[in-house]
């Protein structure tokens, strides 16, 4: 399975009164981690979109498990997989540096559409990478 890791450090205007990330932050970390995958593989979103292919999440899944905290630097560990020649899966660990602590796992689902906003199949040099 496909994977990366990519690397944040948490940024003041990422946390919550209370000092902790803020919960929506995970999902935009999520996005990085599935950008770098991709990009590492040879092949960005802005290429994809080009191409006429765009990836929407249809689900998102985020379980928190311990904080991260301001200049905290994280990584997300990003795999992703097929479901079926027009849907795939990315599963994310989000990981404290410094402690090696998991503060959230999560998922996402995608479907590849045309640029009329059909579900069309995933270009074959994807699909031949996350089969």
């Amino acid at each position: 399975m496909p994977a990366s890791v990519s690397r944040v450090r948490v940024r003041y205007a990422e946390t919550d009164k209370m000092g902790v990330v803020y919960y929506a932050n995970y999902l935009v970390w999520f996005e990085v981690g599935r950008a770098d995958l991709l990009r590492s593989l040879g092949w960005s979103y802005r290429e994809m979109e080009l191409a006429g292919v765009s990836l929407p999440v249809i689900e998102a899944q985020c379980t928190y498990q311990r904080p991260a905290r301001y200049d905290d630097e994280i990584e997300i560990r990003t795999t992703g997989r097929m479901l079926s020649p027009v849907r795939m899966e990315f599963e994310y660990t989000v990981v404290r540096i410094d402690d090696q602590t998991v503060a959230a796992t999560g998922k996402t689902v995608h479907a590849a559409l045309d640029p009329t906003g059909r579900p069309c199949r995933l270009p074959e040099r994807v699909r031949e990478v996350f089969a």
